[in-house]
């Protein structure tokens, strides 16, 4: 059997690890919903439903992907039970996998056409209804499109046909740490803008009250916290099980979920620290969806000094985030054809390449040749992909890790102990094991279901 590839250092794992996990949702889902949902004291339960829900399973895709040594295409196949049917879910995982790319690619081409718009000056001198109608006519152009999301694609391949080591790990490491240099730039101007004070407070000062002003109260706040908290890792799909089966049993795997899971936590916070300050000095509303950064954002860059500069910043950054989950998420897909018929890396990469084209088209289609494709409490193409993904294959799917890692039918619980514990650092606690064995699915499959009730009874 060919040797597998391995990470050149332990930086590169958490690195690449957290970029997985660091995507749109971090820094664009992130805000929009603290602001909807109240700022403070939301951040404060988000940031307990991240400690509660989402390490633990972080845990248990990192200890299965390195004891089986395969990417999720193979490796229920390898720890399961003799007779058993757990491997069944690796089409699940592959399918989450690619059905993630299906609409991420598109909105990551978002991203670079908007650093190049910016960049070149394009929103300089217009008006705000303007501004808004550049994102719609983007929206209507699906050669535009295709074309931005061509050299999403193409940019994220051809960082992985340069392999684990010089391609996925190298750029990573160097896209990830201008990320985080270019976020603290643009925090600090944020925070210096005049009239950012109301901003900060509201994102600092809790304000349990607010809890209660979303249109459900409480109850709906609080699941919210629970949903962003769960989702914002892409937990489920084995997304992160593959970079544990490049690393070694040096270091114990909780320690390394743990520093993986508060650099995904510091980036989102700090995208706060960018949009919270900036909607306040601009007197704009910080809880919006996409209107928040294709429409909203580039206003408040026209307004701002330098603010070509500093948008073009901003731009980048976005561009980074994308980039750094879908480089990742290509290195999971392309390791499923590795894995299962022993393709190369070259031959896995054509294949995907022309398969990943392909599934990416009904989601730019979808904002306008195919835009009266709709379903109903769901919406257009790209919301029926991300529903499948989001409200069904991640919930379930962490379900499935949750169950094989505890279950006597499973992989069991001293198995994924064991291989969790192996190595120098912290070591999972052992008095979890009725917590994660019991209470965490069933707070995982009330995740489930609430999404849908949360949906369809809009």
């Amino acid at each position: 059997m060919k040797k597998r590839e391995k990470f050149g250092s332990r930086l590169g794992f958490i690195l690449i690890s957290a970029g997985c996990a660091i995507g749109l949702g971090n820094v664009w889902r992130f805000p929009y919903i603290a602001g909807q949902y109240g700022g403070a004291a939301f951040v404060l339960i988000y940031l307990l439903f991240l400690l509660i829900l989402g390490l633990p399973i972080m845990v248990m895709e990192f200890a299965v992907g390195r004891a089986s040594q395969q990417s999720a295409a193979r490796s229920f196949h390898v720890l399961e039970p003799k007779g058993t049917k757990w491997h069944l879910y690796s089409y699940g995982a592959m399918l989450g996998n690619y059905m993630l790319m299906a609409f991420y690619t598109t909105v990551g081409g978002w991203m670079l056409s908007y650093f190049y718009k910016t960049a070149r000056g394009e929103f300089s001198g217009l008006s705000p209804d303007q501004v808004g109608g550049v994102f719609s006519d983007m929206l209507g152009n699906p050669l535009y499109l295709i074309f931005w999301m061509c050299l999403t694609v193409l940019i994220s391949f051809a960082v992985c046909s340069r392999g684990l080591k010089n391609g996925v790990e190298k750029v990573n490491k160097v896209m990830m740490l201008a990320l985080l240099a270019i976020m603290i730039i643009l925090v600090f101007r944020s925070v210096t803008l005049e009239g950012a004070g109301e901003g900060l407070t509201f994102y600092l000062k809790p304000d349990f009250s607010k809890l209660y002003e979303a249109e459900g109260g409480l109850f709906e706040t609080i699941f919210a916290a629970m949903g962003q908290a769960f989702f914002t890792l892409s937990l489920g799909i084995g997304a992160l099980a593959i970079f544990g089966s490049y690393i070694g049993k040096e270091r114990s795997l909780t320690g390394e979920a743990i520093s993986i899971t508060i650099l995904d936590t510091f980036v989102a916070l700090m995208s706060g620290f960018i949009i919270f300050p900036a909607a306040a000095a601009f007197g704009v509303d910080a809880g919006q969806g996409p209107s928040l950064i294709f429409i909203t954002l580039p206003n408040i860059f026209n307004q701002m000094a330098g603010g070509r500069l500093w948008g073009s910043l901003f731009f980048v950054f976005m561009s980074f985030a994308a980039l750094s989950t879908i480089i990742a998420v290509f290195e999971n897909i392309i390791s499923f054809g590795m894995d299962l018929w022993g393709w190369s890396r070259k031959k896995t990469i054509v294949f995907n390449l022309i398969f990943i084209l392909l599934i990416s088209m009904p989601c730019i289609l979808g904002f306008n040749v195919l835009s009266s494709i709709s379903l109903p409490h769901i919406g257009d193409i790209q919301s029926i992909e991300d529903f499948i993904v989001s409200n069904n294959l991640l919930p379930l799917g962490s379900m499935v890790y949750l169950l094989f890692c505890t279950s006597r039918r499973g992989w069991g619980w001293k198995n994924f102990l064991q291989e969790a514990d192996s190595g120098e650092g912290l070591k999972f606690p052992k008095w979890l094991r009725i917590y994660v064995s019991y209470i965490l699915p069933a707070i995982v499959f009330f995740i489930f279901i609430m999404g849908y009730v949360l949906k369809f009874s809009a």
